[in-house]
């Protein structure tokens, strides 16, 4: 791995991205949202984790975040172990998931060409980093994140996108508690 793609400074401010393995759509459905909102939150009132931006695509997910406890590769970690697993079980219990079986057949491909990985992989294992070490980098992430769903077409402004703190930074009040930046 790189050397740009690494937590360096354990007590900085990070820009991550990650990604569903073979960019598979999984974020379509409000319960799979819940899931990632409901352990971002947890993250943060139980574990540390400071939320300054997020933005959750139907494939990836963006966050601008901070570990208290100076391990944001731990936390992090956590967080995609966890919400890997409610993930794969909510898909596999839902009875309106017309996708199932591809998606979990396509999990479990992943899974298989992983030695780190027990049965399915749903995230790419790549985080990519990027320590925010000024103000004009931070806003440059944030526009990037928040503007996401509005270059992918999704919306056509960035506060529309329920799924992103872009209404936070807007005056409005998002589904998840962040720290403004």
């Amino acid at each position: 791995m790189s050397r740009k793609y690494k937590f360096y400074n354990k007590e900085g401010l990070y820009f991550v991205s990650f990604a569903t393995v073979y960019w598979l759509d999984v974020f379509t459905r409000e319960e799979y949202f819940q899931i990632l909102f409901e352990n971002l939150g947890f993250c943060r009132t139980e574990k540390g984790m400071e939320i300054y931006c997020w933005c959750i695509m139907p494939s990836h997910v963006h966050l601008i975040f901070r570990d208290k406890n100076n391990n944001p590769g731990r936390l992090l970690g956590q967080f995609k172990s966890y919400t890997s697993k409610k993930l794969q079980e909510a898909i596999e219990l839902n009875p309106k998931e017309s996708r199932k079986e591809w998606l979990l057949w396509m999990m479990e491909r992943a899974g298989q060409k992983n030695s780190n990985v027990k049965q399915r992989q749903l995230w790419q294992q790549n985080n990519k980093p990027i320590e925010l070490w000024s103000a004009h980098v931070i806003d440059q992430k944030v526009d990037y994140i928040h503007n996401n769903p509005v270059v992918a077409g999704f919306v056509s402004e960035p506060h529309h996108w329920k799924y992103s703190s872009a209404i936070d930074y807007s005056g409005g009040k998002g589904v998840i508690e962040i720290d403004l930046v």
